[in-house]
């Protein structure tokens, strides 16, 4: 099969065949359609995140069952699915206690990676998926059946940046109506924090991003304020739009240090400050331990929008088919694997909000 390797980091993908191992207990392979291009892969291949090359990224994916392995009773083959880098063993503290996905099981696939190139040379499974390829290995858990009818450049969406977005808002943050959010970065994932509270009945909803074209994006999906970090004091902008206090909630959907201080900035007393995007994992957050105790403020972390997989997908497809959660409007293009590093360029420059690679 043909998978895009990254050899080294910062440097362009290499297209190439490779072979794949069949699945082993627990394990399916699944025949790729679509696999969106995330943040979190860019970071990954840019070398951002712990991990070593040559490897094979790719995570929020879309495809058909083909063959499964030992002890796999939840899919079969033929079964359209959505892939996530979400994983949960079912026997751990955290999936006992409705927390899957915080699991804290190892796997096999860490270490006995399926994936090698032609000259016997072991590729890394990036997030335990490796979905920048026409076919991937991953467990039971990571695969959720979704309808047949469900267009899969749509269901890959649903693997990663709908739900790492929506489900902050909904999931970990819970926020309730007439309660006031900012969103600060009108991406793939923002877009879906800014759907997630205008669906919670949030108000206002305020959008912060650089770029004009974003925001309009975001008025789009259900944000009633925007603001243009470059033209003026974004903190100002939003304390004007929330009686002076600031928001109850504050999503940094962006991967950076200085956003995630402009947030907390721009949180009321006792407000919440969530951080979802992915900074470089070797930046450091300073910031003096009074503004944390007169004001009472909250600064927390959201994972993968604290989702149950099994029980959210389904849930947001419903959803999606009935008109209340928009996917059509996120996807900016279609690409080809050729392709895949015009695809990777387009989301770097800031001018797709997802880009999507059709097998």
């Amino acid at each position: 099969m043909k998978a895009a390797v990254c050899y080294e980091f910062g440097k362009p993908l290499v297209v190439e065949e490779v072979d794949l191992d069949p699945p082993q207990k627990g394990e399916l392979r699944v025949r790729m359609v679509a696999t969106a291009v995330c943040h979190s892969d860019i970071h990954a291949i840019r070398g951002e995140l712990h991990g070593q090359v040559p490897c094979v990224a790719g995570h929020e994916s879309a495809g058909y069952v083909e063959e499964v392995g030992e002890g796999v009773t939840s899919v079969k083959p033929g079964d359209p699915v959505t892939i996530s880098m979400v994983i949960s063993c079912g026997k751990c503290l955290y999936c006992r206690t409705g927390r899957s996905h915080m699991c804290e099981a190892s796997w096999p696939i860490d270490k006995e990676g399926r994936l090698h190139n032609k000259k016997g040379q072991p590729l890394g499974h990036m997030f335990r998926t490796a979905t920048f390829a026409e076919y991937a290995i991953v467990y039971e858990s990571q695969a959720i059946v979704i309808p047949a009818d469900m267009p899969m450049d749509r269901a890959a969406l649903l693997g990663c940046g709908v739900i790492t977005g929506f489900g902050a808002v909904v999931n970990r943050a819970q926020v309730r109506p007439m309660e006031s959010v900012v969103v600060i970065g009108a991406g793939g994932v923002g877009l879906n924090s800014v759907q997630g509270a205008a669906f919670s009945g949030a108000y206002p909803v305020i959008a912060v991003d650089i770029s004009d074209t974003k925001l309009e994006a975001a008025r789009n999906f259900g944000a009633t304020h925007t603001v243009n970090a470059t033209k003026g004091d974004a903190v100002e902008a939003v304390k004007k739009l929330t009686s002076g206090r600031g928001a109850d909630y504050v999503f940094v959907a962006v991967g950076s240090i200085a956003a995630i201080e402009q947030g907390f900035a721009m949180s009321a007393p006792r407000g919440t400050t969530v951080i979802i995007g992915l900074p470089e994992i070797n930046k450091n957050l300073s910031m003096p331990p009074y503004d944390f105790l007169r004001p009472e403020k909250v600064l927390m972390g959201s994972f993968m929008g604290t989702v149950n997989l099994s029980v959210d997908i389904p849930k947001l497809v419903t959803l999606y088919q009935a008109g209340k959660l928009k996917l059509d409007e996120l996807v900016s293009g279609h690409y080809s694997l050729e392709q895949i590093n015009e695809a990777i360029g387009s989301v770097e420059r800031g001018e797709a909000l997802r880009n999507v690679i059709m097998f």
